[in-house]
């Protein structure tokens, strides 16, 4: 343990992190609280405002349309009732409607109505311009180089090839 200071800090300046410095998940968790609260007010009055999962659920309906709701979760890394009132959600807000599978009537497939495919397209133009400005204090061949790590850890989390 380090020795503690001697007088309280009184700004962020006086702090250090103690293993936090050293720790990868202590960053990645501060960073996302960061880029989720920048991205909310960028989406502010938009129906996928606010919550995670329902950017990725409406770009993934909007761009593979009858995608299972199963398919979607093992995406966003949500358990199925988490998927379901998600899915509910953005059914009452009239983005996506959900059918029953013709080759499996136990299953669900989810499809984008009209007003969900042009938020699609407002969405898309919004979080690339957000991921821009956000992360624009950090050259770009580093930026590569991150988002390179981070899709490799992600993909092996959510289980992709």
């Amino acid at each position: 343990m380090l020795e503690p200071k001697k007088t309280p800090p009184i700004s962020i300046g006086d702090i250090d992190l103690d293993v936090l410095e050293d720790t990868l998940s202590f960053y990645i968790r501060t960073v996302n609280l960061a880029v989720s609260r920048d991205l909310d007010e960028r989406l502010e009055g938009l129906d996928v405002a606010r919550g995670t999962g329902k950017i990725t659920t409406l770009l993934m309906v909007d761009s593979h349309p009858g995608i299972r709701p199963s398919v979607i979760a093992q995406l966003i890394l949500k358990d199925r009732s988490a998927m379901g009132r998600l899915v509910d959600q953005m059914e009452n807000h009239g983005l996506l409607t959900r059918e029953t599978s013709v080759d499996d009537n136990r299953a669900q497939e989810l499809y984008i109505t009209e007003k969900g495919a042009q938020l699609a397209v407002q969405v898309r133009a919004l979080v690339t311009q957000q991921s821009k400005d956000f992360f624009a204090f950090i050259p770009e061949d580093e930026q590569r180089l991150l988002m390179d790590i981070l899709r490799r850890a992600y993909r092996r989390i959510a289980g992709l090839p």
